[in-house]
């Protein structure tokens, strides 16, 4: 049995994780055999349903590889149904608030802390004693700050009790600033906000996390003091290797058109 999400985030300064965006549970166990601390079904902009999200937090279950759901909004049956499947964190898109924060929270969280519901049909699997008091340590809440009001109300949203990590969606921070969405950012706007969100939650002991499109925006983005990391969803990592397969096997004799790679957040 691997570490558990919440041992990971108490016990490392930096992790990386895999993202699935194709419905498939053969997806997801390739990517928990990749190394990847921690694995994300994406049920936002992904293609994934809840009846593909059950069997694909299955297959991460066999690979021992813990798993987070973003969730598709801030509403409390996506989040208790994503935890009570087995996700042992959520991601929680288009957090403007700090109300906003604390329903998250509050849909993640057992009572006296929070207002989950009783029934954890899978989420109970092996955990010896689970327990409220046991899943509420365990479970980790990501609120993404990707809008001008999550960046206006940063301060209030990271003094959340609960809110363990904020994950920083470039792409939807930029549109919602006038910008081009773009996972590499070179307009000095756009990196001064993300900037500004790390330098904050440093300021509180709060994880920073990004979404990013390759290893060198990982490598940028530590660099700067973020430690939560997803490099590529599995979509766009198989479709950049078979492209890059095609070029390679004829050598530049035949002109290939790379595909947009579907890359968002």
């Amino acid at each position: 049995m691997g570490r558990s999400l919440r041992e990971l985030w108490d016990g490392t300064d930096a992790t990386i994780g895999g993202w699935c965006s194709i419905p498939s549970p053969f997806s997801a166990e390739l990517m928990g055999r990749c190394g990847f601390d921690w694995v994300c079904i994406d049920t936002q902009h992904g293609l994934v349903g809840y009846d593909q999200m059950v069997p694909m937090l299955q297959a991460l279950s066999i690979t021992a590889t813990p798993a987070f759901v973003r969730v598709p909004w801030n509403q409390p049956d996506h989040i208790m149904k994503a935890l009570d499947a087995g996700a042992q964190g959520v991601i929680v898109p288009m957090v403007d608030t700090e109300e906003d924060a604390r329903a998250a929270v509050r849909a993640a969280k057992y009572p006296p802390v929070g207002a989950r519901s009783w029934g954890p049909i899978r989420a109970a699997f092996d955990v010896p004693g689970y327990s409220p008091e046991t899943a509420n340590r365990r479970t980790v809440v990501a609120v993404m700050i990707e809008t001008p009001g999550g960046v206006e109300n940063l301060d209030a949203i990271l003094a959340v009790p609960g809110v363990d990590a904020v994950y920083v969606g470039p792409s939807d921070l930029a549109l919602g600033h006038g910008m081009t969405p773009t996972l590499s950012p070179t307009d000095p706007e756009h990196v001064k906000l993300i900037e500004t969100i790390v330098d904050r939650c440093r300021e509180r002991g709060i994880v920073a996390g990004i979404h990013c499109d390759s290893v060198e925006t990982v490598r940028r983005w530590h660099a700067r003091g973020y430690g939560m990391f997803t490099v590529g969803s599995d979509a766009a990592l198989m479709r950049g290797a078979a492209t890059a397969a095609v070029a390679g096997a004829f050598e530049g004799s035949r002109e290939i058109v790379v595909p947009a790679t579907g890359q968002y957040a």
